[in-house]
């Protein structure tokens, strides 16, 4: 287990799917689902955070989730993950020689606010703390890889929500914020429903079907085309089925995808079988075009135009051109090349349009925090558990740019 300096610095990013979480001197996260499951093979056992790893069966899990709709709603089930996060089966923490980073949600509450102060400084007694956005510590880290840009654009695309925040020579434009009720939760219970109407009832598996989506799923660079090869019944011309193969959870923990030349939709001995068409392509759709199902909100294209477009005009042209996509949902094939096509459509000519991903996007807000640890203004921004003990909630309210 890694251990901690006497002055050294934790950094919890607290994702609504997974939280990524280690000190500041290591080079990586440490990353658990969010959530306690409980197997139907295991009853009587709650499986905490990594420990489904420990699970036989992983079909139809429940899961008991701390967040609802992109917000911390239920306080026993995150405490109960942040206490084995911080427990000896984990980090070990010693929280009262320790410095927390702590993402929380964008457009928080502030009840919520408050709550997260009274656990941190009250119950674990952290030595200081810095509650920031996970746009915020992205951002940071952008301008250390790329130090000649002085405006940068997050597109956050995580479980819950896609969020686009802007900055403009590293501060936040509060008012052009923008949100997107498309995340990845959302597209997992679309595949779900789309197989089990067409195919096979895996509304219970939500497990299985977010493996299925993330295997299978990509975003397509002309929708038209693709749904023209969808349609086609012959095995050349149709260049899009893939055979998902489901685990049975005795020879495979996790199903695969089989290559398009073994891809027949017929099983082979011992095997079950989804065949995944069109759901490949139209399932990350819906965060490009909401309206396919119902959602009357803009695509992360069009958002991003107007959120670009309600920023001065003298920023605009530096934000097209450090546009950085954070989140788990921008791991889909095809995301970033879609992006920058629809960008060039809806930005004016003479501006450059520059996408950049990170090879870990899901980790990038966390690398951020810990190189803002190591930045010689960083003690400003903390609240110590002197201060909140003086001064109460206020201080954070003050201190903290939200």
């Amino acid at each position: 287990m890694p251990v901690a300096d006497d002055c050294d610095t934790f950094v919890l990013d607290n994702g609504g799917y997974s939280i990524k979480a280690g000190y500041s001197s290591q080079s990586s996260p440490r990353t658990i689902p969010n959530a306690i499951m409980k197997a139907k093979s295991e009853k009587r056992r709650a499986f905490v955070g990594d420990q489904i790893e420990d699970c036989r069966d992983l079909s139809s899990l429940y899961f008991m989730l701390p967040f609802q709709k992109g917000y911390l709603v239920n306080w026993d089930h995150q405490k109960t993950v942040w206490d084995y996060l911080f427990g000896r089966q984990s980090f070990n923490l010693h929280p009262e020689k320790l410095n927390l980073i702590f993402t929380e949600p964008y457009f928080n509450f502030a009840s919520i606010q408050e709550g997260l102060d009274e656990i941190w400084f009250e119950e674990f007694g952290f030595q200081s703390l810095l509650r920031t956005n996970p746009a915020d510590l992205s951002c940071y880290q952008n301008k250390l890889d790329n130090p000649e840009e002085k405006c940068c654009l997050v597109i956050d695309s995580g479980y819950s929500f896609t969020h686009i925040v802007p900055f403009v020579l590293g501060k936040r434009v509060r008012p052009s914020v923008k949100r997107i009720d498309v995340g990845g939760k959302l597209l997992t219970n679309l595949l779900k429903e789309m197989i089990s109407y067409r195919q096979l009832h895996v509304l219970d598996e939500t497990y299985v079907m977010n493996a299925c989506k993330e295997d299978c799923c990509y975003v397509s660079q002309n929708v038209d085309r693709d749904f023209v090869r969808a349609k086609s019944r012959g095995s050349t011309t149709n260049t899009v089925a893939r055979d998902y193969v489901l685990p049975d959870f005795t020879t495979r923990r996790r199903g695969y995808v089989k290559n398009e030349d073994v891809s027949t939709g017929k099983p082979e001995d011992g095997e079950q079988l989804i065949r995944m068409n069109n759901e490949r392509f139209m399932v990350p759709e819906v965060l490009f075009n909401p309206s396919d199902i119902g959602i009357q909100q803009m695509g992360v294209a069009e958002a991003t135009a107007l959120v670009i477009s309600e920023c001065e005009e003298l920023a605009q042209p530096w934000l097209y051109r450090n546009i950085v996509l954070t989140g788990g949902n921008v791991l889909y094939p095809g995301f970033k090349e879609r992006l920058e096509t629809e960008l060039r459509s809806l930005a004016p000519d003479n501006m450059e349009v520059v996408v950049r991903v990170d090879p870990d996007p899901v980790a990038y807000s966390w690398k951020g925090g810990a190189r803002l640890a190591k930045d010689p203004g960083f003690s400003n921004l903390c609240v110590t558990k002197s201060e909140y003990l003086e001064k109460g909630h206020n201080v954070c309210l003050q201190r903290f740019y939200l």
